[in-house]
């Protein structure tokens, strides 16, 4: 069963230029693997919820099965944001780049993008109010400023924090999507 949350940037560990068959441009991949400080997150929330879990079952056993259900829905909701959390990122396809937030997922297709580039600014430092400066990669769209995006990718996200060479491989990745779809 392929888990979709990690998949990595295998064109880059490739020795052949052979297309796998398993290489369709019309499915949504992630262009770089998850940042241990996100797959770390998720699995002490898991963790957590496994004793939610624990808990629910041994309040239903001693008879309160209403407060049960309540700690088994709040075990339930702690596991979505946990696989939410995975799920966030950016994803590409032959459609368009998707942006996954926790609340809200953004997709521009290819004839909106006007360009993808990699710029220094400061940036939120893991998605605080504070800024550092680092680099991040914007995606200007046709029908707005360029003042107006929020950036794609930075070097201060829990997926790159530390790993300077993977932002550079997802970026090249990302702008590489978007040279073969003609747009960028």
């Amino acid at each position: 069963m392929p888990l979709p949350f990690l998949t990595a940037d295998h064109t880059f560990e490739q020795t052949d230029d052979v297309a796998l068959p398993h290489d369709d441009h019309s499915r949504w991949r992630r262009p770089y693997r998850p940042g241990p400080l996100r797959v770390g997150v998720a699995a002490l929330w898991l963790l957590f919820a496994s004793y939610v879990l624990f808990a629910a079952v041994l309040i239903a056993l001693t008879g309160s099965a209403s407060s049960a259900g309540i700690i088994f829905a709040i075990a339930l909701a702690v596991i979505a944001c946990a696989l939410r959390l995975l799920r966030m990122g950016i994803w590409v396809s032959a459609h368009g780049v998707r942006q996954v937030g926790p609340l809200v997922t953004r997709t521009v297709p290819w004839g909106q993008v006007a360009g993808v580039r990699t710029v220094q600014q400061p940036v939120r430092w893991l998605g605080l109010p504070r800024t550092v400066q680092g680099q991040a990669l914007l995606l200007a769209r046709r029908d707005r400023t360029a003042d107006d995006s929020a950036p794609l990718l930075t070097t201060h996200t829990m997926d790159f924090l530390g790993r300077l060479s993977a932002f550079d491989r997802a970026t090249d990745a990302l702008e590489a999507w978007a040279a073969e779809s003609g747009r960028g």
